[in-house]
């Protein structure tokens, strides 16, 4: 049975290009944890930005049961 991924979506506030990841749920807690905003770096004008978890990954946001 194949590990349950997550998919991470966010868009740049700058220059609109979006970046989606797919992580695994141990990926997930070392890189994120069960934080409700995190950092991002557009990989294309590098501007920096913070992103909802909710929005960005609404399943981690759910199974992780985020406080609002």
């Amino acid at each position: 049975m194949a590990k349950k991924r997550y998919s991470i979506k966010t868009g740049c506030p700058q220059c609109g290009c979006s970046g989606v990841q797919a992580l695994s749920e141990e990926e997930m807690r070392e890189r994120y944890g069960d934080v409700p905003n995190f950092d991002m770096e557009c990989s294309e004008c590098m501007a920096k930005y913070t992103a909802e978890m909710k929005t960005a990954c609404p399943e981690w946001d759910k199974d992780c049961k985020l406080p609002e």
